[in-house]
C-alpha cells in the first residue's frame, strides 16, 4: 500500500513549481500581452496630442501641406489607435498652407482644436503663420472654425506664431500659450514662448501677453517649442522641445521647466533635456500628456526610427510613462530615451501590426488612410465607382504636373516593401497618364506612369524634373506597374501585362531625398484625362526593428 507523503511544505513547493512550469509553457504570444513596441502609431504623425475624456482617448497629429487636415484618432487602451475623422475635409478661406501642431482641448463640456496654419497674404506671399481656434461639440466634430487669434508679434520683427496650448492657471483663468517663431525668420533670433489671457470661452485673446520661457541653454541652440503644461502637486510643469527638429541632421530633444504660477517665474531643471536619442530613435519631442483613471502620466510625442533606411518613414507616434523623482522632476525611461518596448498602460495587448494593405475600391468612398496634397482639395476628380476602382481624373492649369497630376496617397510605415497596382491610362489621344510613386510633394517624387502606348520612369527634387527610361508598352489595355522600396532609399519599378512576369524599368532610383514617403497613385496627362486603378497592395518585405 502506497502512503501519501506530502506535506503543506512539500505540496506548497510543488504547486508553485508547476505554476512556473505553467507560465513558462504558455505560448509566447501570451506571454508578450504585458508589452507594447513603438511606434504605437506607425507611419509620419508627428506633433501628437492626446486628451482623455471617459474611456476614451482622442489624438489629434500634424498634416503639413496633406489633406484632409489633422487626423482624430481614438483609442481606449493608448496602445491600438485608428483614425475616425478629420478636423477640415477642406481647409478654411483664411488658410494658404501648412497645418501643423494641433492641440486638443476639452473645457467646459466643449471640445477646442488651436492649431498653426499659414494664413494667405497673397499669391506672392508665403504667408504669416498663425494659431488659430475651431470648436465642435464632440470630439470627431464637425468642428468649427473661428479664425486666427494671433499671427505677428511686432517687438519681434513680425514673425508668425506657432504651437498653441490651452492651460486654466491658478485662479482656473484660461489662457494661450504659443511660440513666436523668430527662428523662422532669423537663424539668431530668440525663440520666446508667451502665455496670454483667453476669454472664458476660448476664442479671443485679452489683455498683454507676457514671456514665460525662451532659449538660454546651450542644448536648445535656436529653439524652443511644442509647449506642454501639465498641473501636479501645487507645480506647473512647462514640458518643450529645443534645437532642430526634422530631416536627416536633426538633433531635437525635449526638456522641461517649472513654476508655482503660470506666468512664473519659471526654473529649467538641471536634468534637461529630459529625452534625448538612443541606438533606436532619434530627435524625441513635441508631446502631450495624458493622465490614466489610476492618476499614471503617459507622454505621446513624435520621433525617427534611427535604424538606416527608415527616415523616409517621417516622425512616427511613440509612448511612455513619466516617472516622478523624489525630487519632484520628472524622469521618461529613466533618462535611456524613447522605450523600444514597455509594459502595456493599460493592461490591453498591443494589436499585431497588418502585414498587408490592399484596397479592392469596392466601397462608395475613399478609406480614412487614403490622403492628397491639399492645393488638390479633393473634388470629383477623385471617385470610387463602388464597383472595384478609383479613377483619378487631371486637373487644369497649374495644378495639373506633367508626371502627378491628381494623386491619392497613403502613409508608408516600413522603408522596405512592395506596391503593386493595376492601371489603366484613358484615351491616348487625351494625352492620359496612370501612375505609381513615391510622393512626398511634387518636389519630391519618382514614379512610373502608362499612357499614350508607352511606359516611362520619372524622377522631380526641386524644380528638376526629368524622364529617366521610356518604353513602349506591352499591353493595349490595363497594365500592372509594381515599386519595390529597400530601405526607404533605393526604388526599383517594373511592370507587367499579366502580373505575374515583370519586366523591370530603367535603373534603381535614389529617393534619400525624400521624407515622410507615401505610395501614391496619380491621374496626369491633358486636362480631364482619365486614370483608372482596379485595385492596389502594399507588403512589406522586411520587419522593422522597433
Amino acid at each position: 500500500m502506497l502512503h501519501n507523503l506530502q506535506t503543506p511544505k512539500t505540496r506548497l513547493i510543488r504547486a508553485l513549481f508547476m505554476a512556473g512550469f505553467a507560465i513558462i509553457c504558455l505560448p509566447v504570444e501570451a506571454q508578450e500581452r504585458a508589452v507594447y513596441k513603438n511606434p504605437v502609431i506607425s507611419g509620419d504623425f508627428p506633433d501628437p496630442s492626446v486628451i482623455r475624456v471617459g474611456e476614451d482617448y482622442w489624438a489629434m497629429t500634424t498634416t503639413g501641406t496633406w489633406a484632409p487636415h489633422f487626423p482624430i484618432l481614438q483609442s481606449r487602451d493608448l496602445v491600438n489607435w485608428r483614425i475616425v475623422g478629420y478636423v477640415f475635409q477642406k481647409k478654411p478661406a483664411w488658410v494658404k498652407s501648412d497645418f501643423w501642431a494641433p492641440e486638443i482641448v476639452h473645457d467646459r463640456g466643449r471640445f477646442l482644436v488651436y492649431y498653426t496654419a499659414r494664413r494667405n497674404d497673397g499669391a506672392a506671399k508665403v504667408g504669416t503663420l498663425c494659431v488659430a481656434v475651431a470648436t465642435a461639440s464632440v470630439p470627431t466634430g464637425p468642428y468649427i472654425d473661428h479664425g486666427p487669434l494671433v499671427c505677428q508679434i511686432p517687438e519681434l520683427k513680425n514673425v508668425g506664431s506657432i504651437d498653441a496650448f490651452f492651460i486654466r492657471d491658478e485662479q482656473n483663468t484660461p489662457y494661450l500659450v504659443w511660440k513666436a517663431d523668430g527662428n523662422d525668420a532669423e537663424p539668431d533670433q530668440p525663440t520666446s514662448i508667451f502665455a496670454q489671457r483667453l476669454s472664458e470661452d476660448g476664442l479671443k485673446l485679452l489683455g498683454k501677453r507676457k514671456e514665460i520661457l525662451r532659449n538660454t541653454e546651450p542644448w536648445e541652440r535656436h529653439v524652443t517649442e511644442g509647449s506642454f503644461i501639465l498641473r501636479r502637486r501645487g507645480w506647473f510643469y512647462h514640458f518643450y522641445s529645443g534645437n532642430t527638429c526634422c530631416g536627416r541632421g536633426c538633433d531635437y530633444a525635449l526638456g522641461v521647466s517649472r513654476a508655482r504660477k503660470l506666468l512664473g517665474p519659471w526654473a529649467k531643471s538641471k536634468n534637461n533635456p529630459i529625452l534625448v536619442d538612443n541606438e533606436d530613435w532619434q530627435c524625441p519631442g513635441h508631446g502631450s500628456i495624458v493622465s490614466t483613471p489610476d492618476g499614471r502620466d503617459i507622454l505621446l510625442y513624435h520621433s525617427y526610427r534611427k535604424r538606416p533606411g527608415t527616415f523616409s518613414i517621417g516622425r512616427e507616434t511613440l509612448l511612455d510613462e513619466l516617472q516622478w523623482g523624489g525630487d519632484g522632476w520628472p524622469v521618461i525611461n529613466s533618462g535611456h530615451g524613447p522605450s523600444s518596448i514597455a509594459p502595456v498602460p493599460l493592461g490591453v495587448a498591443q494589436a499585431k501590426s497588418k502585414t498587408e494593405f490592399f484596397d479592392g475600391f469596392n466601397a462608395t468612398q475613399l478609406g480614412l488612410e487614403w490622403r492628397w496634397p491639399m492645393f488638390f482639395e479633393q473634388d470629383a476628380r477623385v471617385q470610387v465607382a463602388g464597383g472595384g476602382y478609383l479613377i483619378l481624373q487631371s486637373r487644369n492649369g497649374a495644378q495639373n504636373d506633367e508626371w502627378t497630376g491628381t494623386v491619392a496617397a497613403r502613409r508608408i510605415e516600413s522603408g522596405d516593401f512592395v506596391a503593386t497596382t493595376l492601371a489603366e491610362a484613358g484615351a491616348a489621344s487625351a494625352r492620359s497618364r496612370a501612375g505609381l510613386s513615391v510622393y512626398s510633394w511634387r518636389d519630391r517624387s519618382i514614379g512610373i506612369v502608362v499612357g499614350g502606348s508607352k511606359v516611362m520612369l520619372w524622377s522631380r527634387e526641386g524644380k528638376d524634373a526629368q524622364t529617366l527610361a521610356t518604353i513602349e508598352s506591352p499591353h493595349a489595355g490595363a497594365l500592372y506597374l509594381r515599386m519595390t522600396a529597400k530601405k526607404g532609399e533605393l526604388y526599383r519599378f517594373s511592370y507587367s501585362a499579366d502580373g505575374r512576369d515583370w519586366t523591370e524599368l530603367g535603373n534603381p532610383v535614389n529617393g534619400s531625398h525624400i521624407e515622410g514617403a507615401h505610395v501614391a497613385l496619380t491621374g496626369s496627362g491633358a486636362p480631364n484625362a482619365v486614370a483608372r486603378f482596379d485595385w492596389i497592395r502594399i507588403t512589406p518585405t522586411l520587419t522593422e526593428k522597433k
